[in-house]
């Protein structure tokens, strides 16, 4: 039994031997597994606490345990142990780096991220409408020596039915579009970069069989943190839509575009997104499209979204309205 002990004792010792260690200034002696660290932040992991953010500067050293990888913001990544580390400079086998240099220890991999969502709306008695849609979305983020890139992918779907049933109006369809997207960034700086786009849609109550527009310009990233996401965009592209009665207008188009994110927690965040799309001999006609919701994690990656999109196409099909506003509430996947 005292051998069991001393064993068990000895490895416990030797388990803490292993981590990581954070030492703050006020004294306390944290470890656990040290992941990401910036310039701002250190990011600990241990199974009482779970994952942890902490200031830099609220720190008096740090040790890595195992080897981690440095990637620089100018210089091919290495990887080395990082012997000690303090608010300003760390120390990557025995060699003293600053933070000047530095971009990120540890860096997230990456990876393809997004979300997958089913929105559905069904009202019977007096009001009798049926709404089933689909939202998808997909990104790619590489920020390393050799490649700095975003890629994104869209698509949605949305089909509704009301009238019918007991109720007096015959069973319509109100609801019929689709839209897709593709886009690349190619970043030159960490802030500018020049992309490229191309968007299909088919809206059937507008009469719009579909409208087909390629763009490209270049962009800035005022701000990419994990709280924080803006970006702006401008440029030229191509508008063609072909209506159902078989007229057709296309123009080329000047692009003005912006995008917003903000994460209040790891539960919640909102997003907002703006795209207006003039025609450069005559800014009457142009397409406008906005977009705002608020996105909440309900169980691990399962989540839940409230979103409003407003469309506005200046010169729409005969018979058509200009304006076009949906609500949706959606619960899905998120990865």
């Amino acid at each position: 039994m005292r051998g069991f002990a001393i064993s068990l004792l000895s490895f416990s010792f030797a388990s803490l031997a292993a981590a990581d260690t954070v030492v703050l200034k006020n004294g306390d002696t944290l470890h656990g597994t040290i992941g990401q660290v910036t310039a701002d932040n250190l990011k600990l992991k241990a199974d009482a606490f779970g994952e942890i953010g902490i200031k830099l500067d609220q720190i008096k050293s740090y040790k890595i345990d195992t080897p981690a990888v440095v990637q620089f913001k100018d210089a091919p990544p290495i990887t080395g142990s990082v012997t000690g580390g303090e608010a300003k400079t760390i120390k990557v086998d025995d060699k003293p780096l600053t933070f000047d240099t530095v971009k990120v220890v540890n860096p997230p991999p990456e990876k393809w991220t997004g979300s997958l969502l089913a929105n559905f709306a069904l009202a019977r008695g007096n009001t009798n409408k049926f709404t089933v849609g689909v939202d998808a979305k997909a990104a790619l983020r590489r920020e390393n020596f050799y490649q700095n890139d975003r890629t994104t992918l869209t698509g949605q779907y949305n089909f509704g039915q009301s009238g019918g049933g007991s109720g007096p109006e015959p069973e319509t369809t109100d609801t019929d579009n689709f839209a897709v997207f593709a886009k690349h960034d190619h970043f030159w700086t960490q802030k500018f970069y020049n992309y490229g786009s191309i968007k299909l849609e088919h809206d059937r109550i507008a009469n719009l069989n579909f409208r087909l527009g390629p763009n490209a310009g270049v962009g800035y990233q005022w701000i990419e943190t994990p709280a924080w996401n803006f970006f702006t965009e401008t440029g030229l592209g191509y508008v063609f839509e072909h209506f159902d009665d078989g007229t057709n207008n296309d123009y080329i188009s000047a692009r003005f575009a912006y995008h917003v994110e903000h994460p209040f927690n790891d539960k919640v965040s909102v997003f907002h997104n703006f795209e207006y799309l003039p025609s450069i001999y005559d800014f009457g006609d142009y397409n406008l499209n906005a977009d705002a919701g608020l996105k909440m994690t309900l169980v691990q990656n399962f989540v839940a979204q409230l979103k409003v999109e407003y469309k506005r196409d200046s010169t729409p099909a005969d018979d058509s309205l200009k304006n076009d506003l949906l609500f949706l509430v959606g619960l899905g996947w998120q990865f």
